[in-house]
């Protein structure tokens, strides 16, 4: 049987070992939201912030309801685009919903 201070020993380690584990759900979470975003920078910009001169649009501070509903418009064929409506077909609604809300969250 072991002794009321191994116990505690290990109680303590258990405890330590568990109690990181929300934070790092939380950094993995919100790592999975930046690569998601980051898969927009070659275009759009880093941040969805696109260089002042290019054709293409900054995301970056536009409304999250407008970036889903133009992602979903090339993905039905509403909305013309160069590579866009293909680029739509490689997220799921989710992951849209999540990309839209990063991008709104950033500042112009």
């Amino acid at each position: 049987m072991p002794s009321p201070r191994s116990l505690t020993a290990g109680l303590a380690l258990a405890a330590a070992t568990l109690a990181p584990q929300p934070a790092l759900a939380q950094d993995a979470q919100a790592l999975n939201v930046r690569a998601l975003a980051a898969t927009c920078a070659n275009c759009h910009g880093t941040d969805g912030r696109a260089h002042p001169d290019s054709a293409v649009a900054s995301l970056a501070g536009m409304p999250r309801t407008y970036l889903v509903t133009q992602m979903r418009d090339f993905l039905d064929g509403k909305r013309s685009a160069t590579v866009m409506h293909q680029i739509a077909k490689g997220y799921t609604d989710e992951q849209i919903e999540t990309i839209a809300a990063y991008f709104a969250a950033q500042s112009k």
